[in-house]
């Protein structure tokens, strides 16, 4: 049984008749016709009942006819796959981004991905970091964004840029009047943050060093499934966050009666990595991903490995007094 058989037998399901077949496929009658006797031989049975004026499936032939169209499918399936790693820039990638970077980032990205790479096709999907890599582990996705380091020999990582958190705060906050903010600022803050497994709220207990004050119990458990959740919070006033700077032009901060100071602490930053398995094939299109990203970027971050940059003369201060 080979591939082409089957590809006669479907035509012949198909069209009923055998010249109409012969000719779809490009063979002669008898060639069909032998090709397709020589399929039931292998199968031993009959797939087709045949007159000298009509041709019609058997039972059987209905039954086993979804069986030979999947098998076609999945083989050109396959030899599209095949076709795909010849050229990495052509084809799927499934990327995972975490959900505090997905909808910042993600739009300045696709449009130039699709113009510069138009036959690569970019599959999302979002997930906490532990998620993502237990998915690039089970090969379900190609690539992740992650905003974590992360220690595994089989997977290679690309640091792309540092983004810096800002403070966000209701207007109405003894922080207002301060054009920037340092650590000891942080101190008392009832900082609101994301539930737990999100990166980011781990990141902003370290930056703010709320661990023994939550073991305490001076922390406010105040959660939120999400960083717009968390900025409607603040806006009405029920404590302060820290915002990952991609984020500092979403929607959730117009109109809402937030306001962002800049932080003055040395690690108030997150460093967002783009990771994919080591035996990934396709690296090139990973690459060209990680090209595209680089080059979208406001400045209000930091691009890895590229000079620190001042955020406050790139983008004026949500809520700034005039």
């Amino acid at each position: 049984m080979n591939l082409r058989d089957l590809k006669y037998f479907i035509m012949l399901a198909e069209t009923r008749h055998f010249g109409q077949a012969a000719a779809r496929s490009f063979v002669s009658q008898p060639t069909l016709s032998g090709q397709i006797k020589k399929l039931e031989d292998e199968l031993g049975v009959a797939l087709f009942e045949r007159t000298k004026k009509h041709v019609a499936l058997t039972p059987l032939g209905e039954a086993l006819l979804p069986h030979a169209r999947r098998a076609v499918e999945e083989a050109e399936a396959l030899a599209q796959l095949a076709r795909a790693s010849q050229d990495p820039l052509a084809g799927s990638l499934r990327l995972g981004v975490i959900p505090t970077l997905s909808p910042y980032l993600m739009p300045l990205v696709l449009a130039p991905l699709r113009r510069q790479h138009p036959q690569l096709k970019l599959v999302l999907t979002e997930e906490l970091t532990e998620h993502l890599l237990e998915r690039l582990h089970r090969h379900e996705i190609d690539a992740a964004l992650i905003a974590t380091t992360v220690k595994d020999a089989e997977l290679a990582t690309r640091v792309l840029f540092d983004e810096p958190f800002w403070l966000a705060i209701p207007r109405k906050h003894p922080l207002y009047d301060k054009d920037s903010i340092v650590r000891r600022d942080l101190a008392q803050l009832d900082l609101l943050l994301l539930s737990e497994g999100h990166c980011l709220a781990e990141q902003a207990m370290e930056v703010c060093h709320l661990r023994e004050r939550a073991q305490t119990g001076e922390q406010a458990d105040l959660r939120a499934a999400s960083l717009d959740t968390l900025l409607q919070l603040v806006g009405a006033g029920m404590g302060a966050t820290l915002v990952p700077a991609l984020a500092l032009r979403s929607a959730a901060m117009t109109g809402s009666g937030v306001v962002t100071r800049q932080l003055e602490v040395p690690d108030a930053y997150r460093r967002v990595s783009l990771v994919w398995r080591r035996s990934f094939p396709r690296t090139a299109a990973v690459e060209a991903l990680a090209g595209v990203i680089l080059a979208q970027l406001p400045n209000t971050v930091r691009v890895a490995g590229a000079a620190r940059r001042d955020t406050r003369s790139t983008r004026p201060r949500a809520g700034a007094r005039k």
